[in-house]
């Protein structure tokens, strides 16, 4: 009898899971080996180095795959080295047209590596349908769309993005970090490729750095596993191991992440010496239909200004909060605040990064699963 499809809360605990079969361990061991023994040459047991597989990483990218809706998953060593094996399905000549409001470590791998080979990236606000067709060519091969953007929380059409990908022979990649499959799932909505830092809101701890990507096309996944294999960048069996761990409660982690977030982005809009707001759940957001459409939430990241709109200020207001952490990434239980233009954003070009939107003074939040009353005192003191 056919298994019954479950449930996307159910499926990130059960979604491509069995018991171990040497003794029904319910959770997955974590191989810690480097290679594996064989009846005779090219006999074994399906693992033969683990470059190439690792039983624990198995069960984890059965996981990402079954949670994103695709056929098949495969995990790296980062987000960033999940993003390098995309571009290395290009060749030089090949051209990318990419969102504007782009994380940084994006931008830095597209503008200062991959450019140097010959690939052409064009950087275009993709609210915008007629500002990406413009740029498109027949030398145009891959659309990246990050949504919500980072950190101007900007949401993007995917639909629409996969009809102009498909009109054109081209391959979509979707950057799904910020929303994670909770909240949308691209390949349910035309997309060809998903990508995750799963440092992020996947591992959901703040304690491991993974990366993935996720297909439904075979062909496609074969390419990205021969990538995967030749260059590398995977990851160990410990953090394939946390990974998984930390998808099993990613339901429950960002119902409250949603929950904060938006008590926290309604706090800010009311205080009188905020400036602006970006999160997508506001009905004056740009894109705010697209974001109905498309998520089943609006998440817990925020971005806002104080009407000082300084660089001071901003260093004044994150250097004084105490509940709420000055540190790099986000999506983990402990609410995190960052300074864009310092931080994850400062390898783009003081010009092209504020002509985005990314001032100086631009303060981007990851709500956490603390008490928003908690959060909301925080910020209360750290304002003042």
């Amino acid at each position: 009898m056919a298994k019954k499809k479950l449930y996307f809360n159910s499926r990130t605990i059960h979604g491509g899971q069995q018991p171990d079969k040497a003794y029904g361990s319910v959770m997955p061991p974590v191989y810690f080996t480097s290679t594996y023994a064989q009846e005779k040459p090219g006999t074994h047991l399906g693992y033969e180095y683990s470059r190439s597989h690792n039983p624990t990483r198995s069960a984890l990218e059965a996981s990402l795959a079954n949670i994103e809706s695709g056929a098949h998953a495969l995990a790296f060593a980062s987000g960033m080295a999940a993003i390098d094996a995309v571009i290395k399905l290009l060749k030089p000549g090949d051209e990318v047209v990419s969102t504007n409001d782009l994380y940084g470590g994006t931008y830095r791998i597209f503008d200062k590596m991959f450019a140097a080979y010959g690939i052409t990236f064009h950087f275009v606000p993709m609210g915008d349908m007629g500002a990406v067709e413009k740029h498109i060519n027949t030398n145009t091969k891959l659309l990246w769309v990050e949504t919500p953007t980072n950190p101007l929380m900007q949401v993007i059409d995917i639909k629409a993005m996969a009809a102009l990908a498909e009109a054109h022979k081209l391959l979509l990649a979707v950057d799904n970090t910020f929303a994670s499959p909770y909240l949308q799932r691209p390949l349910e909505l035309g997309a060809d490729i998903v990508m995750h830092s799963a440092t992020k809101y996947l591992g959901g701890h703040s304690d491991v750095v993974l990366g993935s990507l996720v297909v439904n096309d075979t062909d496609l996944a074969n390419r990205l596993a021969f990538i995967q294999n030749a260059s590398g960048a995977v990851p160990g069996p410990m953090d394939a191991f946390l990974v998984l761990r930390g998808i099993k409660t990613l339901h429950v982690r960002m119902q409250r992440h949603c929950e904060n977030g938006r008590a926290v982005a309604e706090f800010l809009a009311q205080h009188p010496n905020i400036q602006k707001v970006y999160w997508p759940g506001f009905e004056t957001h740009p894109n705010h239909e697209v974001a109905k459409a498309q998520m089943d939430d609006f998440g817990g990241m925020i971005s806002f200004v104080h009407k000082d709109n300084s660089l001071e200020k901003a260093v004044a207001i994150v250097s004084s909060l105490q509940v709420f952490t000055l540190a790099e990434s986000l999506g983990g239980v402990e609410s995190l605040a960052g300074h864009p233009a310092s931080m994850t954003h400062a390898s783009i070009p003081k010009e092209k990064r504020e002509k985005t939107g990314v001032t100086d003074g631009l303060i981007r939040l990851s709500v956490g699963i603390e008490d928003s009353k908690d959060l909301i005192v925080d910020l209360t003191q750290a304002l003042s």
